[in-house]
């Protein structure tokens, strides 16, 4: 069973992946080969998911070797938040072949969905059958491979099959397999691994921590993993000086129904804290312009980056009063950009529009950090003159502290 995201979004999977992985299947000479495939439209445009089934199927002709065993949207089997009833729609059409949907034609149960206008990220968990019993199910003796290479998205999913004590749903109990992750998805997850984590040991948690300065990381649920173990170079533990606050992301099927999220509790949380003074270093992560944008509806969108607006300027004003500074920036773009412009289509994917870094600060106003003129005042026409490598060496300049030799980014001002 090979289980994952058949995307070429390239953020959680790579098609090419997947078919080495069933071209080795054929050297391998192993005949049952089952894809257990899970439809982007995040990554991807909305309704592309029937071109990547229909390359999969050509492609698993060509080797000679693979069928579609089930179909689920990232939606149900990819979830990050806890909503393991998503998951479990997502599991058993997998592992047990029971669903709400079934087909005998993947193609055609991706067009049917889309005829009742649901999409490739929504796309109910779907049974493919083959003379009215599933194509496939865990059997004893099984082998699975997740073969997403991040890890957040696919944790939920892999604890299902995997743990021998999983207490989140009712499953049944299959004996005998094998699983293995592309990556390290959790640390003593009971899977083989095929390509072990390359630990970052120098990030900037550590040069903070090691300085004896302490830190807080702080978002809400759909992002903690992004201020934690991402920020951390993969490391799960906090380093010594760092504490951690998770805020609930809202109970909401999606998060154009309530586009402010968690923003307000954030900001609350963090101006308490830098009024409290007990902090060198607060890192924070504003959810709503990412996650809001990616359901595409742009007027919730606009509420979203208001929320952030607003959750920005307390937390600037309260750094202001303490005589801080303060830096937003982010890592890609999405909420500037949910239409096409060219053709009116909606646009959840990220963009990869250039990104601004804004320092704030008394002793930065007036600076340009190496931009030479903002043309008509407008920051959108000027050229990058940074990556995101540098923002790590820019924070440890303004904090006067030494830049690791590990870090090959340059500070920005």
């Amino acid at each position: 069973h090979l289980v994952g995201l058949v995307s070429p979004g390239g953020v959680h999977s790579s098609e090419e992946h997947l078919y080495a992985l069933l071209e080795l299947a054929k050297r391998e000479k192993i005949d049952r080969v089952f894809v257990q495939a899970i439809l982007d439209g995040r990554d991807t445009i909305y309704n592309a998911g029937i071109d990547f089934i229909r390359k999969l199927q050509i492609k698993m002709k060509e080797i000679g070797v693979g069928r579609i065993a089930s179909l689920s949207g990232r939606y149900f089997a990819m979830d990050r938040d806890n909503r393991w009833d998503r998951c479990e729609k997502a599991y058993r059409a997998m592992a047990e072949g029971a669903a709400e949907a079934a087909s005998e034609d993947p193609e055609r149960a991706v067009e049917e969905s889309y005829a009742r206008q649901v999409y490739d990220e929504e796309f109910v968990p779907t049974v493919i059958g083959d003379g009215g019993k599933p194509v496939a199910t865990l059997e004893e003796g099984d082998a699975v491979i997740f073969f997403n290479f991040r890890p957040d998205r696919m944790r939920e999913l892999a604890e299902a099959f995997v743990l021998p004590a999983f207490a989140k749903f009712e499953r049944q109990s299959v004996k005998n397999c094998f699983f293995a992750t592309t990556t390290e998805y959790e640390k003593d997850l009971p899977v083989e691994v095929a390509y072990s984590p390359e630990i970052i040991r120098t990030c900037l948690a550590k040069v903070i921590s090691d300085a004896g300065l302490r830190q807080l990381h702080i978002a809400e649920t759909e992002k903690y993993a992004h201020v934690t173990f991402f920020l951390n170079g993969t490391i799960e533990e906090p380093f010594s000086g760092e504490d951690r606050v998770i805020i609930p992301s809202p109970r909401v099927s999606s998060y154009d129904q309530k586009p402010e999220m968690s923003a307000r509790e954030i900001a609350d949380r963090v101006v308490k804290e830098i009024s409290a003074d007990k902090y060198d270093f607060i890192i924070l992560n504003f959810a709503n312009a990412d996650m809001v944008g990616h359901t595409g509806n742009l007027e919730a969108t606009i509420k979203a980056a208001e929320a952030v607006d607003e959750g920005i300027g307390a937390v600037v004003r309260a750094a202001l009063g303490k005589d801080g500074v303060a830096l937003v920036t982010a890592d890609h773009g999405n909420g500037e950009e949910v239409q096409n412009l060219q053709t009116g289509e909606i646009d959840k994917e990220h963009s990869t529009n250039p990104i601004p870094l804004i320092i704030i600060g008394k002793q930065w106003e007036g600076q340009t950090g190496g931009v030479v003129e903002v043309v008509g005042g407008d920051l959108s026409l000027t050229s990058p003159v940074g990556i995101l490598a540098d923002v790590a060496p820019t924070i440890l300049k303004i904090m006067n502290l030494q830049q690791p030799e590990e870090m090959t980014g340059r500070p920005l001002i």
